[in-house]
């Protein structure tokens, strides 16, 4: 039986010389399986694309893996290896321009050298947009000053993808209990805390056409849209929003399947945000692509609203 043609769009690689940012995240894998990811993410031919024609993934925007720049500690430094991953990244989509596009790096310990990098990235290198793997070194990008990324970004009309991270301090309640802090809850608690800065921060009302992208279904968020509707209104702290919180989702806040290969969550997120704002993908390498595959393709959709997370909606966000 023949797949449907599907778009994937957190789908990560390792540029040379990154490993070094990636010590924490690796100390937490079994050798054998780390060996396993460190080849199919420095592989860009005959595993990559096996995995996607297997799937009937027709094209994957490619991203750095976590946490990338945003582990570097130096400024310069940070800006000379956002430029030196999306040249390499460029050099690998060259060869394979048809399967492949990218998201930027980007070095948000500086926001005016980000925002340039994002022009490069975007007008002269084609990628889609950035991904950014959460806070760099505690801070957030509600902060007014990253106004001049949010700007450019909406001006240029690419998305932003939001990606896990460790949170810069441990979680409290996750002390003793590491199979939480990672990506089995803590990454998603802090990552949807992040989103949600950026909501509450008026970071939308001041960029209304902005456009942040959540995988792994939301990180949850869209689940709760009731609930930050009637506590906002309840305990609004002194904040004003143009809209209400539930408002932002589905125009704003995007969300993908990556991680998430529940038939019962995709309906409740397609429910609460709308068809058009929900994509497909996979978390490549580190889900499977075929079991992604079989998801959404046995998922309980009518033939329209699964076209639309397969692929519909990213060749209309991102204009392939």
């Amino acid at each position: 039986m023949s797949r449907i043609r599907k778009i994937a769009l957190e789908e990560h690689f390792m540029a040379p010389g990154f490993q070094e940012y990636s010590k924490s995240f690796q100390q937490h894998l079994d050798p054998k399986v780390f060996k396993e990811l460190s080849y199919a993410l420095a592989d860009f031919d005959e595993i990559r694309l096996a995995e996607m024609d297997k799937a009937g993934i027709d094209i994957v925007i490619l991203s750095q893996t976590g946490p990338g720049v945003q582990g570097e500690t130096n400024k310069a430094r940070a800006i000379e290896r956002a430029r030196e991953n999306n040249d390499f990244l460029a050099a690998q989509i060259a060869r394979h321009p048809t399967r492949f596009t990218g998201f930027a790096s980007l070095p948000m310990q500086d926001p005016k050298a980000a925002t340039a990098e994002l022009e490069r990235a975007v007008v002269q290198l084609g990628f889609k947009g950035a991904l950014v793997n959460g806070h760099t070194h505690g801070t957030y990008y509600d902060d007014p000053a990253y106004d001049i990324l949010w700007e450019r970004m909406q001006a240029l009309d690419v998305p932003f993808y939001l990606h896990p991270i460790d949170p810069c301090t441990p979680l409290a309640a996750c002390e003793g209990h590491p199979e939480l802090a990672g990506a089995t809850w803590g990454w998603g608690v802090e990552t949807g805390t992040h989103a949600l800065r950026l909501l509450f921060g008026g970071v939308f009302d001041r960029f209304p056409n902005l456009k942040v992208i959540l995988g792994h279904m939301g990180e949850g968020l869209p689940f709760l849209r009731w609930r930050f509707d009637s506590r906002f209104e309840a305990y609004p702290h002194g904040i004003t929003l143009a809209r209400r919180p539930s408002e932002y989702f589905g125009s704003n806040i995007l969300i993908t399947t990556s991680g998430v290969c529940s038939p019962h969550a995709l309906l409740g997120a397609i429910g609460e945000m709308g068809a058009e704002a929900v994509m497909f993908s996979v978390d490549f390498p580190y889900e499977s692509s075929t079991a992604a595959a079989d998801f959404i393709e046995q998922a309980p959709l009518d033939d329209q609203i699964r076209q639309l997370v397969c692929h519909g909606n990213a060749e209309r966000i991102f204009k392939l």
